[in-house]
């Protein structure tokens, strides 16, 4: 009763106070969220860059390899499933994506005959495949290759003694994709003779590790462990990539909510300070007349929680407000994904009258601290 009395004697100065406390939690809701979306829009953006890991055969020819573009051997089409499976245990593979790649004779010249599999993820996971699936009996071409042929979507590819229907002629690339011929990976390997296999295992990996941490050993480790007769080859600059957005958008986090609960608590204290300067007398007389040093203490304490309760409500509607607003204009590939945080709101009732009291902690040291006799003789 007592501390709603101060409050409504002391309008002005609770009033600011919250004000104070609400704009500290809205920086932290919109942080926390923008953050949020940022991890997912990242995710996103980099993960269109393309797979940053090969999982080929272990004894490739590494050289042979680098020069075709796709390894001599093969694997059993279920090692994609095997490593899904395995990979939570050890390290994270996702969006794993069973391949067949071969140079196969179409219209009297090689095309890059590449066979998709659905990808393939781990037990409990739900991960949106990377990429397109190319429906059984229907084809993509590469640039290159449907200008040759004069061919158009909906049109139709002679290929090994079948017809496939064009589904979609892809944008021109500037690279071997242009000569790529998209199909089902079983369409692929009906046409190449072997049934059951694939030549590797796209995937990106969860490491988010720059080179100079080595990130190749732990999933060269991992992979040893989960599927021996493969072998993992890293497009490093790809994956750096990915990793220093990755990174980049963690430390703005780091920075950035330390700086808010600064500035909230060197506000919060300011104005418990100022509160108590200009009560010294009477607190010198409520002290002169037998409240003790703990009362007065859990009056000022007790003030800073209910206040910090009160903007714990007012910032997390706020600042949901603000991220909810301004956020799909920000991340606009992702925009979707943005919706209200109820834990946020918990967070912020738990810990914002916790965080007010001890930034209050001082001037109430201060207020029981004086001398009542001296504070009455100076008033």
């Amino acid at each position: 009763m007592l501390i709603l009395c101060e409050l409504r004697h002391r309008r002005v100065q609770a009033l600011l106070s919250v004000v104070g406390l609400a704009v500290a939690v809205a920086l932290l809701v919109v942080v926390r969220m923008l953050t949020s979306a940022a991890e997912r829009e990242t995710r996103r953006v980099v993960r269109d860059l393309g797979f940053n890991l090969r999982i080929i055969p272990r004894d490739t020819d590494i050289d042979r390899f680098y020069d075709v573009g796709y390894p001599d051997g093969t694997l059993p089409e279920d090692a994609a499933r095997r490593l899904a499976e395995g990979a939570g245990t050890f390290v994270s593979f996702n969006h794993l994506t069973p391949t067949l790649e071969r140079r196969f004779p179409v219209a009297g010249r090689d095309v890059l005959l590449t066979g998709l599999g659905p990808a393939v993820v781990g037990p409990g996971e739900k991960k949106q495949p990377m990429g397109f699936t190319v429906p059984a009996g229907r084809v993509y071409l590469g640039h290159a290759v449907a200008t040759r042929l004069g061919l158009k979507a909906g049109g139709k590819l002679e290929m090994g003694g079948r017809a496939f229907a064009v589904e979609k002629v892809l944008a021109e690339a500037g690279t071997q994709e242009d000569i790529r011929v998209y199909t089902a990976l079983g369409d692929a390997q009906t046409l190449l003779g072997l049934a059951g296999r694939i030549s590797e295992i796209r995937a990106i990996d969860c490491l988010c590790l720059t080179a100079d941490q080595d990130p190749l050993s732990q999933l060269r480790t991992a992979l040893a462990k989960i599927l021996p007769e493969g072998r993992v080859v890293q497009m490093r600059t790809m994956a750096d990539a990915r990793a220093k957005q990755r990174q980049a958008a963690e430390r703005f986090a780091v920075f950035a909510a330390p700086m808010v609960l600064l500035v909230g608590a060197v506000w919060t204290g300011v104005l418990a300070f100022l509160n108590v300067r200009e009560r010294r007398a009477e607190i010198g007389l409520w002290r002169a007349l037998g409240c003790g040093s703990g009362r007065v203490a859990l009056l000022f304490l007790g003030r800073a929680a209910v206040l910090g309760m009160v903007a714990a409500g007012v910032g997390y509607a706020v600042g949901t407000a603000a991220a909810l607003h301004y956020g799909p204009r920000l991340y606009p590939v992702t925009a979707g994904g943005f919706a209200s945080d109820a834990s946020l709101l918990w967070r912020a009732l738990l810990w914002t009258p916790g965080f007010a009291a001890i930034a209050s902690f001082l001037p109430a040291m201060m207020a029981v601290a004086h001398d009542p006799a001296e504070t009455l003789r100076a008033e």
